[in-house]
């Protein structure tokens, strides 16, 4: 069965799960983009919205990303450094480092990325790939 995840971008494909993804990771040297929502969170559609409408993030999605869609919390305690709260986007390198020096905006929520702030993550997205180019 193949993941659709409504109103993310629909030529994205997503992995089923964490495993999966750190698999493909791997395989691939592409980076895992891990994506935590809930569907009744308000400000998780806001994000999604905004996501799905941003052409550059939607090609990086689909070309250059692992993509997984997470609407509950893994017991990896790497994927929430600082909380479970969502939505929160978090990068996780080819060599399955989770990558907590990518940030967002918020200190008080590291991972957090509103609608108004896709400029910053794309720009943490090229991070992301820029550091596989770097680092591996």
């Amino acid at each position: 069965p193949f993941v659709i995840f409504l109103g993310w971008g629909d030529d994205i494909t997503w992995v089923q799960t964490y495993e999966e993804g750190l698999y493909q990771a791997k395989k691939s040297n592409k980076p895992l983009m891990v994506i935590h929502h809930l569907e009744d969170c308000q400000y998780c559609q806001a994000l999604k919205k905004a996501f799905a409408e941003n052409e550059e993030i939607q090609e990086m999605a689909q070309n250059n990303f692992i993509m997984l869609n997470l609407m509950h919390e893994t017991t990896d305690k790497n994927l929430s450094p600082d909380g479970q709260y969502v939505p929160r986007i978090m990068f996780v390198d080819p060599s399955l480092t989770v990558r907590a020096d990518i940030t967002g905006r918020y200190s008080n929520r590291l991972y957090t990325y509103e609608p108004q702030d896709m400029p910053f993550l794309i720009e943490n997205m090229k991070k992301a790939l820029r550091l596989i180019q770097t680092e591996l």
